[in-house]
C-alpha cells in the first residue's frame, strides 16, 4: 500500500485545524488573512458532522497528509453530554480521552482543549481569570464587557480593517501570559482549560506573530 504524500513542498509547511464551530473558522481565517509573512498555509476543517468520533476520523486522516494537524476541541459540550450519559456507558469525556492518547501518536497531532469554548481565550487579551465558566454563554457575557458590540456572526467577525484578529492582536502576550497555566488535565477537567497557546508559541507561528 502506498503511503500519504504528505503537503509541503520545498520548505513550505500546511497546518489543517480540525474545529466544531464556525467561530474558530472565521478566527483562523483572519489570521491568516492579517499575518501574511506566515511561510505556512492554514487550513480551518469543519466536520459536517461533529461528534467526537467524527472529529478523530478527520484529525488522523489529515495527519497522513498535513505537515501539522490540530484539533481544537471546545470541552463544554463534552461536560454537557458526559453529565447526560447514561450510567454504565461510556462517557462523551471517557471517549475524548481515549480518541485524544491514540491520535497523538501520531506524532504530528496537537490536541488544543478550551473550556468551555473559544470565547475564553478571547477573554483571556483583557483579563487573567481562572474562573470555569459553566458554558459559552456565560463566557461571552464576561467578554462583551471588552468588546461590547461582540456577537457570533460572520459579518462581525470578518469586517475588512477590523476583524476579530485586529481587535485581539495587540493583546496577544497578555492572552499567552493568562493562559499558560490553564492546562488539560485528564484527572481533573473540571476547571478553567485554554490551550491555544499550544498553536501561537511553535516556532513558525512565534517568530511572526510575535517577534522577539
Amino acid at each position: 500500500m502506498r503511503k500519504s504524500k504528505k503537503i509541503g513542498l520545498k520548505g513550505s509547511k500546511t497546518f489543517a485545524f480540525v474545529v466544531d464551530g464556525d467561530t474558530e473558522v472565521w478566527y483562523l481565517q483572519m489570521l491568516k488573512r492579517n499575518e501574511r509573512e506566515l511561510n505556512i498555509n492554514i487550513e480551518p476543517k469543519l466536520p459536517s458532522k461533529k461528534s467526537i468520533t467524527e472529529q478523530y476520523k478527520m484529525v488522523s486522516e489529515l495527519a497522513d497528509i498535513y505537515t501539522k494537524v490540530f484539533w481544537v476541541v471546545d470541552y463544554d459540550v463534552i461536560n454537557k453530554e458526559t453529565r447526560e450519559s447514561k450510567k454504565g456507558t461510556e462517557t462523551s469525556e471517557q471517549l475524548f480521552i481515549r480518541l485524544k492518547e491514540k491520535v497523538l501518536k501520531k506524532g504530528n497531532v496537537i490536541v488544543i482543549v478550551n473550556n468551555p469554548c473559544i470565547e475564553f481565550w478571547f477573554l483571556l487579551h483583557f483579563e487573567k481569570t481562572a474562573k470555569l465558566f459553566t458554558d459559552c454563554n456565560s463566557a461571552e457575557k464576561q467578554l462583551k464587557k471588552y468588546l461590547k458590540d461582540y456577537e457570533k456572526t460572520r459579518k462581525y467577525f470578518t469586517k475588512q480593517d477590523n476583524d476579530i484578529y485586529l481587535k485581539l492582536k495587540g493583546n496577544i502576550n497578555t492572552a499567552l501570559e493568562n493562559s499558560k497555566n490553564l492546562k488539560f488535565n485528564k484527572e481533573n477537567t473540571n476547571k478553567a482549560i485554554c490551550e491555544m497557546n499550544l498553536f501561537f508559541n511553535i516556532l513558525e507561528i512565534e517568530k511572526v506573530i510575535n517577534p522577539k
